[in-house]
């Protein structure tokens, strides 16, 4: 397996560990207020999404007068970070003090999106990351469709035209 195939799956592995909890566990109810509250926190660019069905809530930690949150970047140097980091704060300020932290202990990739994110996606007009070669247009489906620009509104997108419905469209990028 390759660097980035572990990667991968290692990313993989944890995103579902991260929101899941350990098998036989209860949730307390201040932890699933916290983990409510982090997922009505819309992600600033693609505000479909919200950050958890997004994927870069890496890890959540809570005591009695505590939260810390530690958040994937989608790419370095994602301009949305701050704000990010403000609206984690500002969501979870009733719950103690809140430290938010951007880590790198495992990449981001576009597996880490939800399926309830994957389908706010497509139903905002935005393809869901897939190879080149799968993306279907959002609008009607066709897998005739032709990459525009690579270089989208923000890092983490590229534009589209569909020969069918000869829609344009937004795809995200597979990471």
């Amino acid at each position: 397996m390759s660097e980035f195939g572990t990667h991968t799956a290692i990313a993989r592995a944890r995103a579902g560990a991260v929101t899941a909890d350990p098998v036989g566990s209860r949730r307390s109810p201040r932890r699933a207020a916290i983990d409510a509250a982090l997922a009505a926190i819309p992600d600033p660019e693609l505000p479909v999404l919200s950050i958890v069905d997004l994927g870069i809530v890496h890890r959540v930690e809570a005591t009695d007068d505590a939260v810390r949150v530690e958040i994937l970047p989608t790419f370095i140097g994602c301009p949305a970070l701050d704000v990010i980091r403000d609206d984690i704060a500002r969501a979870l300020a009733d719950f103690g003090r809140v430290e938010v932290v951007t880590t790198f202990a495992v990449p981001w990739t576009s597996e880490r999106i939800s399926p309830t994110g994957r389908a706010a996606l497509a139903a905002a007009g935005i393809a869901p990351p897939s190879a080149p070669d799968a993306i279907r247009c959002p609008h009607c489906a066709s897998a005739r469709v032709v990459m525009d620009s690579a270089f989208g509104p923000t890092q983490c997108r590229m534009l589209y035209y569909c020969r069918d419905c000869r829609q344009p469209f937004e795809a995200l990028k597979s990471v």
